[in-house]
């Protein structure tokens, strides 16, 4: 037996499996996003206001123009990505 063979057909199922799962997850988090912004427009529209976990400290932060630290303990604070802190960040700027 080709033990070279039985390796590489091991290695390409895994990447196709990985491949498989990555692209499940992109689709996820698409419906996702797509989800919060009907979401964040709902709220906007009743003119509701959403307390998220932190705010305080991030608002005090852009107060002393300190952005960057302010997308860091938003990411702290919730577990949302850089992308995510960023765009809540900017929304409170």
């Amino acid at each position: 037996m080709d033990y070279g063979m039985l390796l590489l057909g091991i290695v390409l199922l895994i990447t196709v499996v990985g491949l498989g799962a990555s692209n499940t997850e992109r689709r996820l988090g698409r419906r996702l996003d797509r989800m919060e912004r009907k979401l964040d427009a709902i709220v906007t529209q009743l003119g509701v206001t959403v307390e998220e976990p932190g705010l305080a400290e991030v608002t005090a932060l852009l107060r002393e123009g300190k952005k960057i630290q302010a997308i860091k303990a938003y990411r702290e604070n919730t577990g949302a990505d850089l992308k995510e802190a960023r765009d809540a960040v900017e929304r409170l700027a």
